[in-house]
């Protein structure tokens, strides 16, 4: 058992050994469920995807029963449910990797596409690669405040903060278009820190991947309706707008609630993997809730495991999730979950005040958790 140092009014502090020992623990989780892995899991994510065909299917069929508003508004929700398992549990965790082990052309990270205007070789740079290695470190992970938002009182204020609850909303209704726009770094754009060549290969790839999915829902599917064009159009938007606003609404609880740490570069130095996996676990909070709530979230409510073992099929973390939370109580690490509710209302309050100049806030980051490092025990840092 692992002795916590920690001071009645200050942060707990983990020893170098202590965070080695949590690594391997947390390592040998992941290597217990990896050869766990096999026959449900595959029928698992077909059964996901079986349901996802049947809702597009039921969605475009209804469509053309528009002109009736209960019909209308059935397939709103049909198609609303098939974008975001789309999204979230298959396309967000295939292109993880997380089903890579069935070596089956369909689900292989490298080659899947999903229903959305980013393409996916982009998200997977700007998502799995800068933001699961970084994950809220400042300078490194543009995931916080995607570029345009205020999330943490260690960003600069300006006062073009204070319209960032308008911001906010926007990002949150145009969601799969600011995701699009993630990997295009506007900011070092206008900085002349991106060259014109590789600008202008990320907006080529992303003018092909949303020239298609404007195309389909907007002209293919509408004109295949007829007379009802003007509805179906409508409809596409809606069931857009739905998923919009829920994947905003997940990802968003996930990282930003009150509770959840930042660190800086000289923090996460000669970070060791124990240390990487604490990091992930102030990074992250969770969101409780059943299963049909776990499976439209695409188990991203579980966001501290899927951040530890980004990888693994979502499906596991419910699984998983006792374990970890019982690693955080021995070794007293917070584990951020609260319901939807309470996480989106943080959020929004979090977004509110962080648009104000911070005098008026009157509120300093303290860390919860401080990492020794193990190259010098005098000197700490996550």
């Amino acid at each position: 058992m692992a002795i916590l140092t920690e001071t009645k009014d200050g942060p707990l502090v983990l020893s170098p050994e202590q965070v080695e020992e949590l690594g391997r623990a947390l390592d040998d989780l992941r290597a217990r469920v990896v050869a766990d892995l096999g026959d449900a899991d595959r029928e698992y994510i077909y059964s996901i995807i079986k349901a996802q065909r049947g809702f597009e299917i039921a969605g475009r069929g209804l469509m053309y029963l528009g002109f009736l508003p209960p019909f209308w508004l059935a397939a709103v929700a049909a198609l609303s449910v098939s974008k975001i398992l789309d999204n979230m549990e298959i396309g967000h965790n295939v292109m993880h990797g997380q089903y890579d082990w069935m070596r089956e052309r369909g689900l292989n990270s490298r080659e899947f596409e999903w229903d959305t205007v980013c393409p996916a070789d982009q998200w997977k740079h700007s998502h799995n690669y800068m933001h699961h290695t970084f994950t809220n470190i400042h300078g490194m992970d543009r995931d916080i405040g995607y570029g345009i938002l205020r999330m943490d009182e260690a960003q600069q204020w300006n006062p073009l903060r204070l319209g960032q609850p308008l911001y906010a909303f926007a990002l949150m209704v145009l969601f799969e278009w600011g995701v699009m726009g993630h990997d295009l770094e506007v900011e070092n754009i206008l900085r002349g820190k991106k060259s014109w060549s590789e600008v202008k290969r990320l907006v080529k790839g992303q003018w092909r991947k949303a020239g298609r999915q404007v195309l389909k829902d907007y002209v293919v599917f509408p004109a295949l309706t007829g007379p009802l064009f003007v509805s179906t159009l409508a409809g596409n938007a809606a069931a857009n707008l739905v998923r919009n606003l829920w994947a905003f609404s997940i990802i968003f609880c996930g990282h930003f609630p009150t509770g959840v740490q930042t660190f800086t570069e000289e923090e996460t130095a000669e970070e060791t993997r124990g240390a990487w996996y604490v990091r992930q676990m102030l990074g992250s909070a969770n969101i409780t809730g059943g299963k049909l709530f776990h499976i439209m979230s695409g188990n991203l409510s579980h966001q501290i495991e899927h951040h530890l073992f980004p990888d693994l099929p979502a499906n596991r973390y419910p699984q998983i999730a006792p374990e970890v939370r019982e690693l955080c109580e021995k070794y007293g690490l917070p584990y951020n979950t609260g319901s939807l509710g309470k996480q989106v209302g943080s959020v929004w309050l979090k977004i509110l005040e962080l648009a104000l100049p911070p005098f008026l806030v009157g509120k300093e980051s303290t860390p919860g958790v401080i990492v020794m490092r193990q190259r010098n025990t005098t000197e700490v840092g996550v």
